[in-house]
């Protein structure tokens, strides 16, 4: 069963919770094959989610870890969290990163743009997940090289402007 990971990490982020959730992103969803979605929740408000025949839902606040849910999904929406991210591109998943546009100091749409622009991750709003899930090519996302927090430590040296 084909199944996207939505992760909040331990913050809020219930607009992308929504967006995640609403009709036309489980019908994007679905008419990419995907069967099941899974709503990691952190802080934020518990969804009605919307009911889908084809796409069962599931939802909770936290877990020790993650891991099993990253490992087990095919495709993974996130918040722009660098570890969040790390963790997600780690394991070879396929990575949407949603950007909280909310946020005051958005160092979170710098990371976003570089991972890009890397070419590891595919990045949009909540007011664009529907375009990005009809239209995302996740066979043309590189992986991220595996083992080498150095660099993943130098690349956010450089996206801080502390290098």
């Amino acid at each position: 069963m084909k199944s996207v990971f939505v992760t909040v990490g331990t913050t809020s982020f219930d607009e992308l919770i929504a967006a995640a959730g609403s009709p036309p992103a489980l019908k994007a969803l679905q008419s990419c094959g995907y069967q099941k979605l899974v709503l990691q929740v952190g802080r934020g408000s518990l969804p009605q989610p919307s009911s889908s025949p084809a796409v069962a839902v599931e939802v909770f606040r936290f877990k020790d870890s993650l891991a099993e849910d990253l490992q087990s999904a095919d495709l993974v929406i996130s918040h722009a969290g660098a570890g969040s991210c790390l963790e997600t591109l780690e394991k070879g998943k396929p990575l949407i990163v949603v950007i909280n546009d909310k946020l005051m100091d958005n160092h979170q749409l710098e990371l976003a743009k570089q991972l890009h622009k890397d070419g590891c991750v595919l990045y949009c709003s909540c007011s664009t997940l529907v375009e990005t899930l009809q239209s995302m090519d996740l066979s043309a996302l590189k992986p991220f090289p595996p083992g080498q927090p150095e660099k993943f430590a130098s690349f956010l040296d450089k996206v801080f402007g502390l290098q």
